[in-house]
């Protein structure tokens, strides 16, 4: 399992501190690591058809007596294993032979066929077609009767004798009769397919029943099986890392805690580390063909934070603290408003990490403040705050009618085709792994970007967006995927490939003034 480098590495220096696994830019060795485990997966020949659909790899970089080498490991399974050579073994083998997992899942998988046969049983197909006729029936009987109605009418309006008018009643009560005695006969034939229906539904309904508990059993059984280690030599199972809330399936199953794991396990130290993806972008994800990524936040991030302690982890410099007096810059200001330069990495509003965000600096300056839109942590630019909420409603609801105007610089990672155009891709929240956005043509809302060409050159591309709808990560998700430019922003740590910042900028903003009632053009331009 411990590779030694092909090349020779004795000039290249060690990092001083270990990867922060959320944040980083490869070190040269992880590089090096990554591309001698790229070379291994091109010659696997009988993985060709299953990686070409995408999986994420991961090398880690360690000291193994005097030696420097690497280990490597891969998310999830690789025709249906866990075990194979090259590759560290996974935390806990879950398809081990005569192991729980494949007992119960095998048990769960004739559930499943039950309720399928049974969901597939005739009765219920000439339910629906009994169902169908029978309305088509009745619709036809009850056009009968409106026309007789009509002839009716038109009788009694030339006013004929009571004898008539008596039988035109007849008629009718007698039509009346014999529609509903045809009703009640119709129901009686549903009503009889309807008892097999509701049986037959009820076994499948206790299938189901037993299904799910079973699975939340079984799934239950499996986190008990993850037990992780970290370099102070502690151990935590998996189900005490979410502070009490059940795991996300396949939590522990990625590629970095398999490498940490193995490492400690086998007395390694830890030096860098480094996941990338391989074959073409899932269906609603955007990942590129060998970039390197950041380790998933919603089933790797508590896992990863016990297994970290005991090591010198690089900081996560967006859980940076900053001076915020010295880097927010006042662009515009007057009783009612004020507009600033918001740096990279700053939130814009409180969120999820233990950060001061432009909300504090303006709360502690101004008192009691509104932001009136937000820009990412990553995305610097004009940031607009309003000093009442009032202002605040008012402005926002310019916004929500598209009547602001913004304008973005971005630097692409690639070389963009067009010089201008528009794009279009509904988008919508990746509800497993925030805060990512994916595009969905089902699901998602209507999200649209017109875009133009500043410059290009050395593979890359200056562009100024301008876009119609403010959906969360538009700029970045219609960058990067194959259907919009497919040029992610250089920089992006979540679409595209890390850099020493994400490349996007809000240059410029043109609003309604709230109380001058004036047209305000406010620009801020880009530092890159």
């Amino acid at each position: 399992m411990f590779h030694r480098f092909k090349k020779d590495i004795s000039h290249i220096e060690l990092p001083k501190r270990f990867t922060c696994p959320f944040c980083y830019s490869p070190h040269l060795l992880s590089i090096m690591a990554a591309n001698e485990l790229q070379s291994y997966v091109r010659e696997r020949d009988d993985w060709a058809d299953e990686l070409r659909d995408g999986k994420m790899f991961g090398v880690l970089v360690v000291r193994k007596g005097d030696e420097i080498g690497f280990v490597a490991s891969f998310s999830g399974q690789i025709q249906g294993q866990n075990l194979h050579e090259y590759f560290v073994p996974p935390v806990y083998d879950l398809v081990q032979e005569g192991g729980f997992f494949k007992q119960k899942e095998a048990y769960i998988s004739s559930l499943n066929e039950r309720i399928e046969a049974l969901s597939n049983n005739d009765v219920f197909r000439r339910f629906e077609e009994t169902e169908q006729e029978h309305a088509r029936i009745l619709a036809e009987e009850k056009r009968k009767m409106d026309d007789a109605k009509k002839q009716r009418d038109a009788i009694r309006k030339k006013n004929p004798d009571n004898a008539v008018l008596q039988e035109l009643i007849r008629e009718s009560q007698f039509q009346k009769a014999e529609y509903k005695r045809l009703c009640k006969k119709l129901a009686a034939v549903a009503g009889a397919l309807q008892i097999e229906c509701d049986a037959i539904q009820h076994e499948i309904d206790l299938l189901k029943e037993e299904r799910k508990e079973r699975s939340q059993a079984l799934q239950q059984e499996i986190f008990e099986h993850f037990v992780f280690l970290n370099a102070n030599g502690e151990e935590a199972c998996v189900l005490d890392l979410f502070d009490g809330a059940m795991p996300p399936s396949g939590a522990g199953e990625c590629a970095a805690p398999r490498l940490l794991q193995y490492a400690y396990r086998n007395h390694l130290q830890p030096i860098a580390m480094a996941e990338f993806w391989w074959g073409k972008s899932p269906k609603h994800h955007i990942r590129r063909h060998g970039s390197f990524y950041s380790a998933c936040k919603q089933k790797c991030a508590p896992i990863l934070g016990f297994m970290l302690q005991g090591l010198d982890v690089e900081e996560n410099r967006f859980s940076q603290t900053y001076d915020l007096d010295a880097l927010v810059r006042v662009v515009y200001e007057d009783e009612w408003l004020v507009i600033v330069d918001k740096p990279i990495d700053v939130l814009s509003v409180p969120g999820n990490i233990p950060q001061p965000s432009v909300w504090h600096w303006a709360r502690e300056k101004y008192g009691e403040v509104f932001v009136v839109h937000r820009l990412d942590m990553a995305t610097s630019g004009i940031l607009l705050i309003a000093k009442s909420l009032d202002v605040c409603r008012k402005l926002q609801c310019q916004f929500e009618n598209r009547l602001v105007h913004k304008k973005y610089v971005a630097i692409l990672d690639g070389e963009v085709r067009n010089d201008s155009g528009e794009i279009s891709l509904p988008m919508r929240p990746d509800f497993d792994e925030r805060p990512i956005q994916v595009v969905d043509f089902e699901n998602g809302k209507q999200a649209v970007t017109r875009y133009e060409v500043l410059e290009r050159g050395e593979g890359k591309t200056r562009v100024a967006f301008f876009p119609k709808t403010g959906r969360t990560h538009q700029l970045r998700v219609h960058s990067a995927h194959p259907d919009g430019l497919d040029c992610p922003i250089l920089g992006d740590s979540l679409y595209g490939r890390l850099a020493d910042r994400m490349y996007l900028h809000a240059e410029q903003l043109t609003f309604m003034h709230p109380i001058l009632e004036k047209e305000l053009t406010i620009r801020c331009d880009a530092p890159f």
